[in-house]
């Protein structure tokens, strides 16, 4: 899978910025424990769902389906956070 980045360049999905990412995002709420395991569970979903879909997505896709998966899995101040950062 492929993301077009906000200057345009098309890269490779990259699991472990988006792994990171959530966790510096995670590591700003108080109380909402989430570990890498579940950050890296988060961004193989991530990959997953998007890359059934099509072949390149926008960094936004990303953002979007990133947060989607923090909501689902009970972790809605870190996906804020995480739109926030991202921002």
């Amino acid at each position: 899978m492929k993301v077009t980045k906000r200057n345009g360049n098309v890269v490779l999905y990259d699991d472990e910025k988006i792994i990171q990412s959530i966790l510096r995002a995670n590591a700003e709420v108080p109380g909402e424990e989430l570990s890498e395991k579940t950050a890296a569970y988060i961004a193989g979903a991530v990959f997953a769902r998007l890359s059934a879909m099509q072949e390149i997505f926008s960094t936004e896709d990303v953002r979007r389906c990133v947060c989607g998966m923090l909501k689902e899995k009970g972790y809605p101040q870190t996906a804020e956070k995480y739109m926030e950062y991202r921002k």
